[in-house]
């Protein structure tokens, strides 16, 4: 799987969202190249507007 695939089945906006992998980010151009692997440590952060 993907980040992009991932970030698509937890129903987030992929243009709204960072993505950290064993502590590197990936580039959003990089989404739908980077494939998951077991072990791997992630971080997804949402943007969210507010004021």
């Amino acid at each position: 799987m993907s980040v992009l695939q991932l970030v698509t089945e937890l129903e987030l906006n992929p243009k709204g969202v960072a993505v950290e992998r064993n502590l590197e980010i990936v580039p959003k151009s990089l989404h739908g190249d980077t494939l998951l692997q077991e072990g791997d440590s992630l971080e997804i952060v949402e943007f969210v507007g507010g004021g």
